[in-house]
């Protein structure tokens, strides 16, 4: 299953209220959505006919998360807190607002994939699905962090390994599309610092010079599963249906975690 094939099929078992994607290009992926969205790229072309409400921002993703009120294009979607024993609406207090979808294909290096990561998940919750492209490079050629090929994906492939060593709140699956795969990342925790605060430790550990060292696994794709088997996983309805009734992370998350961890297992 090539990655837009797949996308579009996320969309809809996912059921999103909203979308992000940092990475437009011509608008290919973006043409996917048929929610309220907000797309970055710093020199975007879009060629693609876009069908949803859409904020194109011509930034960097860096300077778009600092400003702000980054998501405020969203707000026309967030309901009122509701008093749970009245039925009544709390005057002047909204849920905040958060990221069903989000999809994260910017600059092909390791530090930008990471921040994009930490700032993504500052405005998602438990519910939220994060997606990162191109992270199944076919060779080390490919993995390069300067690029010589036609085809790239740089070095991001070891956001799965940093995530696995330093949140295993996270649920991580990496996903055979075609043609250089993917990772959906399900959990997130706004209020986790972890990744914020060993910043500087990562980057002393996993930024290295040309030629990568790319895991056998990595190329071999021993970890990532068929997309056909994720999509068509048990727990997709479970999910959405707690995300709409706005259950804390302990009664939405927590019953889910293992149902979407046995997908990541079952290769």
């Amino acid at each position: 299953m090539k990655r837009h094939e797949f996308l579009r099929e996320l969309h809809k078992v996912s059921a999103n209220r909203n979308y992000l994607e940092i990475g437009v290009n011509d608008g290919r992926s973006l043409h996917l959505s048929r929610v309220p969205s907000i797309a970055i790229d710093p020199a975007f072309k879009v060629v693609s006919e876009l069908k949803c409400d859409v904020h194109l921002v011509k930034a960097t993703s860096d300077d778009f998360f600092a400003r702000k009120n980054p998501l405020a294009h969203l707000r026309s979607g967030r309901h009122p807190l509701r008093n749970m024993r009245r039925g009544r609406s709390l005057t002047g207090y909204w849920r905040r607002t958060t990221l069903d979808l989000s999809f994260i294909d910017g600059m092909h290096l390791f530090e930008y994939a990471l921040r994009d990561f930490i700032n993504v998940e500052k405005h998602s919750d438990w519910s939220s699905v994060i997606v990162l492209d191109d992270m199944l490079p076919r060779n080390v050629d490919e993995a390069a962090r300067d690029r010589h090929t036609d085809a790239w994906t740089g070095d991001v492939y070891k956001i799965t390994e940093v995530l696995t060593r330093y949140r295993p709140d996270l649920v991580t699956v990496l996903v055979d599309t075609q043609p250089t795969g993917q990772l959906l990342v399900f959990g997130a925790d706004p209020d986790n610092t972890v990744l914020t605060d060993k910043y500087d430790e990562i980057m002393a550990e996993y930024l290295v010079d040309d030629p990568q060292k790319v895991p056998e696994a990595i190329l071999e794709r021993t970890a990532a599963v068929p997309p056909e088997a994720l999509l068509r996983a048990g727990f997709w309805n479970r999910m959405v249906k707690a995300r709409n009734l706005g259950l804390g992370r302990s009664r939405g998350w927590e019953p889910l975690r293992r149902a979407v961890e046995q997908v990541g297992v079952s290769r």
